[in-house]
């Protein structure tokens, strides 16, 4: 599943390419025709992200209040993908749920869990559910912190819950845990507020190199040796999907279980 930095990324190309001008919306496969019908021929006002969600606001051609607008909410889940072409594009390839085309590209999305149109108050209910996200402007960690110190929760488990902290998946759990040296076992509420707030801030840092690079970036520059990444095309991490291998520090042999439902990383020796 996409991290929060790959939806961000993508409002802003769609924020790009789209932005200010009117658009072709359409459902080739069907399951969102009724949807898609509503926006045709309406403005692309703007795309933003939250958390691991997409939000596409359109606008009535002619208008530039808030009168008439109107939202498409996109959830990627595991297989969901947009891809982009120049306009005009050509007959769909596959089971297309959106296409948006403007005047110079177009794009296809495939597979989501999610696209549905949204209303302010669903806008509203989505945000409320969500905990802070690290790459929205002015993100306030205060509920993040609160939720972790009252939590026996391990803290490997909070930092995946999107209730707690908005965007963050398995690769940037693993790596700023790591980067913290924080056992993810270790209960929420014994973790100081301080190394909470650092982690914060990591991920606020990381997060935007993502944004920037189109890529995660987690290893620092006088760790950045050895072994290489551990996929063709991936990024170089500390432990994420390195279990068996030596630590990148201390040699140790990082480690790996599931913990609620997901392949938790980590090294025994730096994460004490």
């Amino acid at each position: 599943m996409p991290e929060g930095h790959t939806l961000h990324r993508l409002a802003r190309r769609q924020q790009r390419v789209f932005g200010g001008e009117p658009v072709r919306v359409s459902s080739p496969q069907g399951r969102f025709a009724d949807g898609a019908a509503v926006v045709d021929g309406m403005v692309f006002a703007k795309a933003e992200a939250w958390g691991k969600h997409l939000i596409q606001h359109y606008r009535p051609l002619g208008t530039t209040g808030r009168a008439g607008r109107r939202m498409i909410h996109v959830h990627l889940g595991l297989y969901g993908s947009f891809t982009e072409a120049p306009a005009p594009l050509a007959a769909p390839v596959g089971q297309v749920r959106l296409r948006i085309e403007g005047p110079q590209v177009g794009t296809d999305l495939r597979g989501p869990t999610a696209c549905e149109l949204f209303t302010p108050a669903d806008l509203d209910e989505l945000i409320a559910r969500l905990g802070p996200d690290p790459l929205r402007r002015n993100a306030d960690p205060t509920p993040m912190l609160a939720a972790i110190a009252r939590s026996r929760r391990p803290i490997g488990a909070l930092l995946m819950d999107q209730k707690v902290v908005a965007g963050i998946g398995n690769v940037y759990r693993a790596e700023v845990l790591f980067r913290a040296r924080i056992d993810p076992y270790r209960e929420g509420r014994s973790v100081p507020a301080a190394d909470v707030t650092a982690v914060w801030d990591d991920l606020v840092g990381l997060m935007r190199i993502g944004v920037r690079r189109g890529r995660i970036h987690v290893v620092r520059r006088e760790d950045d040796r050895g072994p290489g990444s551990y996929a063709p095309d991936r990024p170089r991490t500390y432990v994420y999907r390195r279990a068996g291998e030596p630590c990148r520090i201390c040699a140790t042999t990082v480690r790996t279980a599931e913990l609620e439902g997901r392949n938790l990383y980590w090294c025994p020796t730096c994460q004490i």
